[in-house]
């Protein structure tokens, strides 16, 4: 537990994980800079303060962005022990208990529970102990993060707000674009808790009073990215986690809404029903692409409170790693126990690797009992909460470690038939997904990777399966064909796993499909189940940024091909156009620092005390560009 980000930088301190720079690093593009290249080498990677910002105010940023410094924050050794601590209080909460001893021997574990609920506290808090007697955001260092970012964000805002009839908080994290020191967007998304509050305040035509907390215990942060359930208080959740219950004290000008006591920064206000929305972005999102911009709802602050000692929160996102990711990381983790315990009991373990940003890439190890388990499972993890928004879903089983990607993928390419076992779907997706034809509703896929019972087998005697050769290892030479830029055939030839990665630049309608039946006729097709084919400024060696592009910009019902003599599907995971692909969204650029910036960081390196000079990662993504803008031009 930590009192404030003054306690929790002391910690970071103590255990080597925190570099303070003294420097002055303008919140405009720079302290961003700064900190992509740091999260981005291993072992360079520190939480870092900057205690120079031009306010009066130092910003933290990257404190939780490294296993160790997550775990740090939780209060833990591993991830993995906070899923054991939930599975124990499950199982002892849901017990059987058949005797009088038996129901008194819960009490104190009752005791222990109703101890970390959150409470309201008379008077002040630490959060309150300096009120700006003109509130004004423009007196926080608030982070410009990318260069075609439609001003500053706040970008670590716990919000929270509360339903006008039930009186259930809501504490949740919406990005937050300064338009003036008294206000804001509200950037909260249609699937969002907070949206749903303020449409119950519309129907009521009453203002909504709403108050951002910033800083306070680093478990704040966490609570208020955690996917929990609408009747699930976050500050229950921050209480477990921490083993103390979280104070709260009322706002000052919203008394309706309590906050956390201990938090560095308060900023209250209120979001108005009638007013006019505010054409709000573009944002560098945690996809690695700009979000572009939207109408979003108006926040109007009221007051501005702070400890005396405030330190200003901050994290980036873009393309990855960032300490989003970790964040992440943990919500798999503590996450996993619920979902096994309360919906999916046969699963074993998940991962979501960074390259998938959340939901696009999801595998799950289940224990297999009975065919059709993995279509079960399927259906399961697609219904529950956030789960809903998974764009590829891969299920296996057996004992192989899902953060062993070779073995991972060797096991799941052996026991799946492309004919058989691909499994499409659509539903809700992430407004952010920029690849869906339709603004959040979209195609999903399921690959099950696992063994099959006879029951689940293809018939290979039938007509469809007759033209199939074995598999094997073999290098696959794709010269003859002028428009493929690149070509990683190394997954077949070296470890026998069937999948080829082709990097494409495509110049008419059906491009992608014609030339994937054209390479389909290939003898060396006959050792591929899967292509998977991107931009041609994509290098396909590097398997980890080529999945990362990928994901993002496929659609897998409406953007898959199934060779039905060779058994091989191909997935366009390039960028779709209107004249190429019919395609009639906006599309947005990738996240890339600008010359201006990467020079002046350079320049500045040397006083920063971060030792020998971090290449931008910008640099090696710039060739990836269509345009500078953020919304790339919809021709070729």
């Amino acid at each position: 537990m930590h009192r404030s980000l003054r306690d929790w930088i002391d910690t970071l301190e103590k255990a080597g994980e925190l570099v303070r720079i003294k420097t002055f690093v303008d919140p405009i593009l720079e302290i961003a800079e700064i900190a992509d290249r740091v999260s981005k080498t291993p072992d360079k990677n520190k939480a870092l303060l900057f205690e120079n910002t031009g306010t009066n105010f130092p910003l933290l940023i990257n404190s939780m962005g490294s296993e160790k410094r997550m775990c740090m924050a939780l209060g833990v050794d591993k991830m993995d022990d906070v899923s054991r601590d939930i599975e124990a209080a499950f199982k002892t909460l849901s017990a059987p208990k058949h005797g009088i001893l038996e129901k008194l021997a819960m009490l104190p574990e009752l005791s222990k529970f109703a101890s970390w609920m959150p409470k309201v506290v008379n008077g002040r808090g630490t959060c309150q102990q300096v009120v700006m007697e003109q509130p004004d955001l423009n007196k926080l260092p608030v982070l410009k993060c990318w260069p075609k970012d439609g001003g500053r964000f706040l970008t670590l805002p716990s919000v929270h707000t509360k339903d006008p009839n039930t009186g259930q908080r809501n504490i949740g994290m919406y990005r937050m674009q300064v338009f003036g020191p008294k206000l804001t967007a509200m950037h909260w998304h249609k699937h969002k808790v907070s949206a749903k509050h303020f449409n119950e305040y519309k129907k009521l035509n009453k203002r909504m009073p709403v108050a951002v907390a910033l800083g306070g215990d680093p478990i704040f942060t966490y609570a208020a990215t955690a996917p929990l359930p609408e009747n699930v208080d976050e500050y229950m959740l921050a209480g477990f986690l921490r083993k103390k219950r979280v104070e709260l004290v009322k706002c000052l000008t919203q008394p309706e809404i309590e906050v956390p006591a201990d938090a560095d920064f308060i900023i209250e206000g209120y979001v108005d029903p009638d007013d006019q929305l505010i054409w709000e972005g573009p944002f560098g999102d945690h996809t690695g692409y700009y979000s572009l911009p939207d109408w979003y709802p108006k926040f109007h602050v009221t007051a501005i409170t702070h400890r005396k000692d405030a330190v200003y929160p901050a994290t980036i996102v873009g393309i990855p790693p960032q300490e989003d990711a970790w964040l992440g990381k943990a919500t798999e983790r503590i996450f996993l126990t619920p979902i096994k315990m309360a919906m999916v009991p046969e699963i074993k373990d998940m991962n979501m690797p960074v390259e998938g940003v959340f939901h696009n890439l999801v595998i799950a190890s289940i224990e297999k009992d009975y065919p059709g388990q993995g279509q079960k499972v399927m259906n399961a993890m697609w219904g529950a909460g956030q789960m809903m928004f998974n764009k590829i879903l891969v299920l296996t089983d057996g004992d192989v470690k899902l953060d062993n990607y070779k073995a991972l993928a060797k096991y799941v390419f052996d026991n799946m038939d492309p004919a058989t076992d691909i499994y499409f779907s659509q539903g809700p997706m992430d407004v952010l997904d920029h690849s869906c034809s339709r603004l959040g509703f979209g195609g999903k896929m399921c690959i099950d990777g696992t063994k099959k019972f006879e029951e689940e087998k293809a018939d290979l005697t039938s007509p469809e399966f007759s033209g199939r050769s074995p598999r094997g290892r073999r290098g696959v030479s794709l010269t003859q064909f002028g428009e493929i830029k690149g070509v990683n055939d190394k997954l077949v030839r070296e470890w026998d796993i069937p999948v080829l990665f082709i990097s494409v630049k495509k110049d008419r309608p059906n491009h992608i499909k014609e030339l994937h039946e054209r390479i389909c006729e290939l003898p060396e097709l006959n050792y591929i189940k899967m292509v998977l084919y991107v931009e041609y400024t994509v290098d396909v060696n590097n398997i980890a940024d080529t999945l990362w592009r990928f994901c993002n910009n496929l659609d897998p019902k409406r953007d898959h091909m199934y060779d039905k003599n060779k058994a091989v599907i191909g997935f366009d995971g390039t960028r779709k156009t209107k004249e190429l692909d019919g395609f009639d969204r906006p599309w947005p650029n990738i996240i890339v620092a600008d010359d201006a910036t990467i020079v002046s960081v350079d320049k500045k390196w040397n006083e920063l005390g971060l030792g020998k000079l971090i290449v931008s990662p910008s640099l090696k993504y710039q060739g990836q560009m269509y345009g500078e803008e953020a919304e790339v031009n919809s021709t070729i």
